[in-house]
């Protein structure tokens, strides 16, 4: 595996003020011998040297190159990594390489959204936010083809999988689920996208499902079922609390010796109770004026 390492580099404007010079002179002087040749009428090969110093003079001048800040060089020559330029500003390296640039800047993109099924079966429509950044120059280069792309497909893959494995609702508060977990997921999701791109140098800041929908083929159907199973996990809710204050009405009147009831009166009196705690409209009192038994 190829990883990063500082290339060898030097500080390019000593360099470039060098190569400034040698430039000049190397102007001046055939056009001072060219004047010599046009007043001897007599043709001097000391005008070729000019023409042939141009020759390093250039070489060295390639080995400039300019690093912008977030940005790195990766050096190659001869087939071969040596290494990468990180340092922002003007730099020499070697001028027979290559010199591939590279951002190192975050960056963000939003998968397209993909249709799959989730745990219990149902099409769901679901898309991410991915915030990345490449942190190996190295092995985001020569580990993997073409890294941007590398990084969309395999989150894509990442969402796809993870849809698959939870259920789009559920009203079992112990129970993560798309919808009512939406934190989690994240922090899963971005665990399962982080662990596909480890070998491509890069490194999953953020991750955020974005869009989550049914499918529009079931959408209405799923609406349905969705508030009939909330109808249901209320109603069940309600009923857990209205045995619960009903038993400990019961058990304060045995404890407080207030009225003795017996097992019809108690039956009576839990099934008033009940009509209403659990009714769902107002319920109307009637107020008893006779006897215990009237």
């Amino acid at each position: 595996m190829v990883t990063e390492r500082t290339a060898f580099s030097l500080a390019g404007l000593p360099i470039a003020v060098v190569c400034l010079a040698a430039g000049l002179a190397l102007v001046a002087w055939p056009a001072w011998l060219v004047w010599q040749m046009i007043e001897a009428r007599a043709f001097d090969t000391l005008v070729l040297v000019p023409l042939l110093l141009w020759i390093p003079v250039g070489v060295i001048a390639a080995g400039l190159t300019v690093v912008n800040p977030n940005e790195a060089r990766a050096i190659v020559f001869l087939g071969r990594y040596t290494g990468t330029v990180r340092r922002q500003g003007f730099w020499w390296v070697n001028p027979f390489s290559l010199r591939p640039r590279i951002s190192v800047r975050i960056r963000n993109f939003e998968t397209g959204r993909l249709k799959v099924n989730d745990r219990n079966g149902n099409p769901i429509e679901i898309a991410s936010v991915v915030v990345w950044r490449v942190t190996d120059t190295a092995e985001a280069l020569f580990e993997v083809d073409d890294y941007e792309s590398y990084v969309h497909v395999q989150s894509e893959a990442a969402l796809r999988g993870l849809a698959m494995t939870y259920p789009y609702d559920t009203h079992d508060d112990e129970e993560m689920s798309l919808r009512s977990s939406p934190a989690e997921i994240a922090d899963q999701l971005k665990t399962e996208v982080q662990d596909r791109l480890q070998k491509a140098g890069v490194e999953v800041i953020e991750t955020r499902i974005s869009h989550l929908a049914y499918a529009p083929e079931i959408a209405s159907v799923m609406l349905r079922r969705q508030q009939a199973e909330a109808v249901i996990a209320a109603r069940t809710r309600i009923v857990e609390g209205a045995v619960g204050m009903v038993e400990m009405a019961l058990d304060q009147l045995s404890s407080k010796q207030l009225v003795e009831l017996d097992e019809e009166r108690k039956a009576s009196m839990v099934s008033n109770l009940l009509v209403v705690l659990c009714s769902e409209q107002q319920t109307q009192p009637v107020v008893n004026a006779g006897t215990l038994y009237t």
